[in-house]
């Protein structure tokens, strides 16, 4: 059999988890192609400025995220348990709902009621939560996966790396770029576009849909004795509550802000501020249950990344390039969900590959021709 020759284009967890799975097939020649790569720091390579946890988020009605969610679950818990390399690690949850959330605000809290089948070992609601503060009228409380992006992100390069797959670091205009920067040298026959916010701009792509959303965070060396999230706040609805204590050493991630169509790359220090005295208050164990101010807290840095939001949500499809030169699959758009859909996006991607090859077609010399299976 010969090999079909398949470029990625972005190395962020999309990307890098889509390249994992081809790679899988002994059959796929992967290369991936990234301006940006894992320990690299930029406000527009979203993955390792995300929290990154899993949480209850899709909407009864959205079976596709119901369903890349149900997929990703196994693999993450397994990581957990199997491989602290990965820099995973379960923690306790509590998703809370405040008094003053704004009603569009409160999706999150209703969505977290009844997604007990992949997501929790230990599920309730409860009223009156004690250990929250007195604005909390609900939590509802199960066991999840925290990640360390800093670690996870190596992690999965390594792993594609030991399946052979090919790292060039490179920025592109146009998506026909990628057809001859194949590792081998030979045109690509198969693109995977998982770039991200990249893809509003993108030659060839340019989906006006695709929108930054602007999360602001604040790095800590506590350490919190569980996640805790709030749907929404009483200060802006643009801005979020979450502490989440990342793996292995990782500090404890405090937000947030989902601030759509702001890209703007510097910390706002009001912002933080109101972050940091939101998470003392949510969770008091950050300062050893002390009533005291936001200068208890030891900071690392200020972030600031730009999720990869999209109207009517990811694009996860097939098309031929125009003129020809190959197929491409879309996998973009994911906004805060990335993490927690990615191996259910990727295994989607790895059907439409395959199904390209059953369907006997591949692009050689900018010409369509049936593939030799």
């Amino acid at each position: 059999m010969s090999q079909i020759d398949i470029v990625v284009l972005g190395a962020g967890v999309s990307g890098l988890t889509s390249a994992l799975l081809l790679s899988r097939n002994p059959r796929y020649n992967v290369t991936v192609i990234a301006k940006h790569l894992p320990g690299d720091w930029d406000i527009n390579y979203a993955s390792p400025w995300a929290g990154a946890i899993f949480l209850p988020f899709s909407a009864a009605e959205d079976s596709r995220s119901r369903r890349w969610e149900a997929s990703t679950w196994p693999v993450l818990s397994g990581l957990a348990a199997r491989a602290p390399q990965a820099g995973i690690h379960y923690q306790g949850t509590s998703l809370c709902r405040s008094l003053y959330t704004p009603k569009k605000q409160q999706f999150l809290y209703s969505r977290s009621q009844n997604r007990t089948e992949h997501s929790s070992t230990l599920f309730k609601i409860i009223k009156n939560d004690p250990s929250l503060p007195t604005n909390v009228s609900h939590s509802t409380t199960f066991t999840s996966v925290c990640i360390n992006p800093a670690l996870y992100l190596p992690y999965l390069q390594s792993q594609c790396l030991r399946n052979g797959v090919s790292f060039k670091r490179h920025a592109i205009s146009h998506i026909a770029e990628l057809t001859s920067l194949h590792a081998t040298g030979r045109p690509a026959t198969v693109l995977v576009n998982c770039s991200g916010l990249l893809a509003s701009a993108l030659g060839g792509v340019e989906d006006e849909t695709v929108v930054p959303a602007r999360g602001q965070t604040v790095l800590v060396r506590q350490e919190a004795d569980r996640v805790v999230t709030c749907a929404g706040t009483d200060d802006a609805d643009d801005e979020l509550v979450y502490v989440m204590q990342r793996a292995a050493g990782g500090g404890t991630i405090l937000g947030g802000s989902y601030q759509v169509g702001n890209s703007s790359p510097d910390p706002d220090p009001e912002l933080a501020k109101r972050i940091m005295r939101r998470c003392i208050a949510l969770c008091p164990s950050l300062v050893g249950n002390r009533d005291v101010s936001i200068e208890a807290l030891d900071v690392v840095r200020h972030g600031v990344g730009l999720r990869p939001s999209r109207k009517g949500g990811v694009r996860l499809e097939k098309e031929m390039l125009l003129g020809g030169g190959a197929v491409v699959v879309h996998n973009y758009g994911h906004g805060g969900e990335g993490y927690q859909i990615s191996w259910g996006c990727a295994g989607d991607v790895v059907g439409l590959v395959d199904g390209i090859m059953e369907e006997g077609w591949v692009v050689q010399a900018g010409r369509r021709v049936r593939a030799r299976l």
